[in-house]
């Protein structure tokens, strides 16, 4: 009786298996063998055939599971998700909004966005001289100019890292002045509220002002935000403070961040034109956003939005608007309806929700690259690639 063939060995396995088992190709297979990652050994059936090691296909597979699981943590924190950075700054919690625990909305009935920018950085509230600035830059319109002058600082000054934090602190309020210089097209004094003020036509001890001053510290700061990451990814390189706030600016550019004012211009001309619930049906219609209303992390409204509404009387076109939506869709208005609707009523330059936006937040993107600077590495997450296999 002959002898029966020897029995294949159960911790190997053919290639076939491997790749199904590893959800690769031949080619992916053959590179985890030549970098030492898969032992393979020749079919005893069939010594033109090879077989793979269970146990080192078992722990690629592992790895891989455990790598998605992370990835999809990542991609989730990424988008609303859960908090990826420390921060002392700025936080939202039940609803509110807290810069170093102290409500924005109670802040907003008496401060001033040079005070809030100065509690954002940590300091302990003295006001400080700023540096001597050249006028602002030539520019066909706001934004242009706030672009301009930020990049011309950006090109000059010193990395922030490293830094003294009180020539940092002086740093930070000058830039605040040469942005305001910029969006008011005119080197000034005072307050950034009063100053815009006077630029736009409105007394600069009036109620618009007063407005002009809430909104600046409502706006100050908005915890990680598309336009706050970008800064801090900048101070983390030790870029100058006035790169990071370009980095932030650059950001809120974007018609999902800084540009949703437009989009709530734009909502509120169509109303105009065939009546709210026309305008808003057309977007329900269509399943597209209704810019102005609803936040994420609002659900119960926005309270910066609410903050400034009671404090002016909307123009009946933006009352009706509003009004509108809330009975077809439930939603209330948020922090950029609120700033149309003020515009609107002040009649204020067509970009001043822009330019208000760019202003303030400048506070919040100086005190995180600061904080970024101080303790934090460089932020530099991995992609996960789904290209062609590199093998």
């Amino acid at each position: 009786m002959p002898a029966s063939a020897p029995a294949r060995p159960p911790e190997w396995i053919a290639a076939d298996e491997a790749r199904a088992r590893l959800g690769v190709r031949s080619q992916t297979l053959y590179a985890y063998v030549s970098r030492g990652r898969v032992q393979v050994r020749p079919d005893p059936h069939d010594p033109r055939r090879s077989l793979y090691r269970v146990a080192d296909i078992a722990a690629l597979t592992d790895r891989k599971s455990r790598s998605r699981k992370v990835a999809e943590v990542a991609a989730g924190a990424i988008s609303w998700g859960e908090p990826v950075l420390t921060s002392a700054i700025t936080t939202v919690s039940g609803g509110r909004l807290f810069y170093r625990g102290r409500d924005a909305a109670e802040l907003a009935h008496t401060e001033t966005l040079e005070s809030v920018a100065r509690l954002l950085r940590g300091g302990h509230g003295a006001a400080l001289k700023r540096t001597d600035r050249p006028p602002p830059p030539e520019g066909a319109d706001m934004r242009s100019r706030a672009f301009l002058a930020l990049a011309a600082r950006a090109g000059e000054d010193p990395p922030a890292r490293g830094r003294n934090p009180l020539a940092l602190a002086v740093e930070a309020a000058t830039l605040l002045d040469v942005l305001t210089d910029a969006v008011a097209g005119q080197q000034g004094g005072g307050a950034i509220a009063g100053r815009l003020a006077l630029a736009w036509g409105q007394g600069p001890g009036g109620p618009g002002a007063d407005l002009i001053r809430r909104a600046l510290v409502l706006l100050a700061d908005h915890e990680l935000n598309a336009s706050t990451f970008a800064a801090r990814v900048a101070a983390s390189t030790g870029a100058s403070l006035a790169a990071c706030a370009l980095a932030g600016m650059a950001a809120l550019s974007g018609p999902r961040h800084g540009g949703a004012a437009a989009a709530v211009q734009s909502l509120a001309r169509e109303a105009g034109e065939i009546g709210p619930r026309g305008a808003v049906n057309a977007r329900l219609v269509e399943d597209r956003h209704i810019p102005g209303f609803g936040h994420n992390l609002y659900p119960d409204g926005d309270p910066r939005a609410a903050a400034l509404l009671e404090r002016f009387e909307p123009d009946p076109e933006m009352l009706r608007l509003q009004a509108t939506v809330s009975a077809l869709t439930g939603l209330a208005p948020n922090v950029d309806f609120a700033l149309v609707a003020m515009a609107r009523a002040l009649k204020l330059p067509a970009d001043a929700p822009f330019a208000l936006f760019a202003v303030a937040r400048c506070a919040g993107w100086i005190a995180h690259a600061i904080e970024q600077g101080q303790g934090g590495g460089v932020i530099r997450p991995r992609a996960r690639y789904v290209g062609v296999d590199a093998g």
